[in-house]
């Protein structure tokens, strides 16, 4: 077994990091950077100031287990997406009834979220774009599925799933929806996202909000 690296200092090293996994993208005019929201923007920001490419995001919500939030049961993304994890509703007996609660609480988020990050823009334009969805990990990758169906809906030329660290196994499978897949790391023993992070605080809508505006003034100058 290999020897692991040190965890990244915070989101903005794992975005530097996996940003020099990503300049074969630099400078083309027909590349995008999605980031997940919130964990993932902090790290779309720094890819895609690095590759000097559009950034927008794209809003997916996970679906928690009711007293275990941390563990999903699927995932919900803008558009009316849903992806549902049956292996974990069947083995946790959730009843619809939980699951359809579960969905509305999460969508509404979903939904305010939206309206507060836009504050009325409209989404970055996907169509026959090579699209790079970032977040800051991939543990089970039920989030990732269900924004790379998101973003599928509108056409781009390619799908791109860019993590700084990732399971060997959501890596691997996530071939089988992504167009190709780039997991700066992938640790021999994963138990969570949060350990490849010496600060892995949350990130605030505020912070969302600003790296997002300092994105559009940069490129606009």
């Amino acid at each position: 077994m290999s020897v692991p690296p040190p965890p990244y200092r915070d989101r903005h090293d794992a975005g530097d990091e996996l940003a020099s996994r990503l300049m074969m993208f630099k400078g083309r005019n027909d590349v995008v950077v999605l980031a997940l929201p919130r964990g993932g923007v902090p790290l779309g920001h720094a890819v895609a100031a690095a590759l000097d490419v559009p950034l927008d995001i794209v809003l997916v919500r996970k679906l928690g287990l009711p007293n275990f939030p941390e563990l999903a049961m699927g995932a919900i993304a803008s558009g009316g997406v849903r992806i549902l994890n049956d292996d974990v509703i069947q083995w946790y007996g959730i009843t619809q009834s939980t699951l359809d609660a579960v969905t509305q609480e999460e969508l509404a988020e979903l939904e305010r979220r939206e309206r507060h990050y836009r504050s009325g823009r409209p989404p970055v334009a996907l169509e026959g774009k090579i699209v790079i969805l970032i977040d800051d990990g991939l543990a089970t990758g039920s989030t990732m599925r269900a924004a790379v169906e998101a973003v599928r809906a509108h056409a781009p030329a390619r799908v791109v799933v860019a993590v700084p660290v990732g399971s060997v196994d959501a890596c691997r499978d996530m071939t089988a929806v992504a167009d190709e897949v780039v997991c700066a790391r992938t640790p021999d023993v994963f138990a969570a996202v949060g350990q490849w992070y010496r600060d892995f605080s949350q990130t605030s809508d505020e912070e969302v909000s600003q790296l997002l505006s300092d994105h559009r003034e940069h490129a606009t100058h």
